[in-house]
């Protein structure tokens, strides 16, 4: 799925009204009901601070604020943008400081929208997989064919251990993990040695491997 790997912000102006979005990494609502609270003190004079924010693996939270403006003006074009981009655990704060020229509802959603956009365009967003962490122990014999088995099957190397054995800590996607485990003990003629350490998120940021236990 993909996440904010780090924030951003970004603003525009539209009819003298200034839009400033910031964009967050969130991994349950407390912590993006914090951050709300923050910007509104950063903010206190502003006229608006709206907000969207959508947190689970399957969306489980999703809440939107108009913050004053018109109802449907505000929270729920912000929350379609988050949608939109297929983004989780993320929540957008828009502040408004009126520049005295009113933009009615279309004005309002498009604006509202934008500086979303516009704020998302100032982060790093990164896939992030889901998968079972595995650890795998065979002799030199079987290691060629265990990597052509990673190599089709999309599995990520997590860290390797070359003794008088080999032993991989892998990366195995969510949805392959029976088919990786059946070919492993085949291609090793049943000598490869496997167990499962649990359930993980990872990527690849900046040439390297980050791992998130679940």
């Amino acid at each position: 799925m993909k996440i904010v790997y780090r924030a951003g912000q970004g603003e525009i102006v539209e009819k003298k009204s200034r839009f400033i979005a910031n964009i967050f990494p969130v991994h349950s609502e407390e912590e993006a009901l914090a951050y709300i609270e923050e910007i509104r003190k950063k903010h206190y004079d502003a006229r608006h601070n709206c907000f969207a924010y959508v947190i689970g693996e399957k969306n489980e939270v999703m809440r939107g604020s108009d913050d004053g403006e018109p109802s449907g003006t505000a929270g729920r074009p912000m929350l379609e943008v988050l949608l939109g981009e297929e983004l989780h655990d993320v929540l957008a704060v828009v502040t408004r400081y009126f520049g005295g020229t009113l933009l009615g509802t279309g004005g309002l959603v498009r604006a509202y929208s934008a500086a979303v956009k516009e704020g998302l365009s100032k982060t790093e967003v990164i896939e992030r997989l889901s998968g079972k962490k595995v650890k795998i122990q065979t002799d030199y014999n079987g290691i060629g064919k265990l990597q052509y088995i990673m190599g089709q099957l999309g599995v990520t190397e997590l860290q390797a251990d070359y003794g008088e054995n080999v032993e991989l800590i892998v990366a195995v996607p969510e949805e392959t993990v029976s088919k990786f485990q059946k070919e492993v003990i085949e291609a090793s003629g049943g000598r490869a040695v496997m167990e499962e350490l649990g359930r993980i998120y990872y990527s690849e940021i900046e040439g390297k491997m980050e791992v998130w236990t679940c």
